[in-house]
């Protein structure tokens, strides 16, 4: 009898904490963990290092059928066979993403990479329309949300990390923007799926995060996942 494979879909707003949560729910049970904001990221500096206008539809469509971009099991992003991880999250980028990833034929193909890349595995995917597009019958769907001074905090502290420059207030205003856009775009704006809990961890510690997700998956699979862990 083939394994049960599961699913979980954590979506929201950028900086809320959700690929730090999804990197750490697939560690603990497991899953292949797919970062989807990376890919449209990665898309976003594919267009700026090919000296096109994110901002651009036609730019877009034109350089798409040359994108290449793939993910490891360890977090890492490769752009043309380039280690970009770091790369993507600077602002240039950050600032623009938002823009390139609006345009249906893009969304269209990324998601068609995405579902892909769950087919015959269980997965913690993460993005802004996993729950109500890419994988509609995930087994868990998270809402995650954060207060735009607590999302911009972290993302000050991990630029900081990484030595991306950039002050507090320039990083909320970014928030605020792309907040903004992401939920008025008229492809696959960010919505909240049905189904799905709403996680507001704008006063979690990571790890809190972690183990609510985990223990909610556990605890709305029942005696599935009991199953499969005895199997193991």
């Amino acid at each position: 009898m083939m394994e049960r494979k599961f699913a979980i879909a954590i979506d929201g707003p950028a900086a809320s904490g959700k690929s730090t949560a999804a990197k750490g729910v697939s560690r603990i049970l497991d899953f292949l963990y797919i970062d989807t904001g990376a890919m449209y990221r990665a898309f976003t500096l594919f267009m700026l290092e090919k000296g096109k206008d994110p901002k651009s539809e036609e730019d877009a469509l034109a350089l798409l059928p040359d994108f290449r971009m793939k993910e490891d099991k360890d977090g890492h992003v490769y752009l043309d066979g380039r280690d970009v991880t770091d790369r993507i999250r600077e602002r240039d980028v950050s600032s623009l993403v938002s823009y390139a990833c609006a345009y249906k034929a893009v969304r269209e193909k990324l998601v068609d990479i995405q579902r892909e890349m769950a087919e015959g595995e269980s997965v913690v995917m993460d993005g802004r329309d996993i729950g109500t597009v890419v994988l509609p019958d995930a087994d868990l769907k998270i809402f995650q949300i954060a207060s735009v001074e607590a999302r911009a905090k972290r993302r000050y502290l991990e630029n900081r990390q990484k030595g991306i420059a950039g002050t507090l207030e320039e990083i909320e205003k970014e928030i605020e923007k792309r907040d903004y856009i992401d939920s008025h775009r008229e492809n696959s704006p960010l919505t909240k799926a049905k189904d799905a809990i709403v996680l507001d961890t704008s006063d979690m510690t990571i790890q809190e995060e972690i183990d609510t997700i985990v223990s909610l998956f556990k605890k709305k699979v029942g005696d599935l996942w009991k199953d499969t862990e005895q199997s193991l």
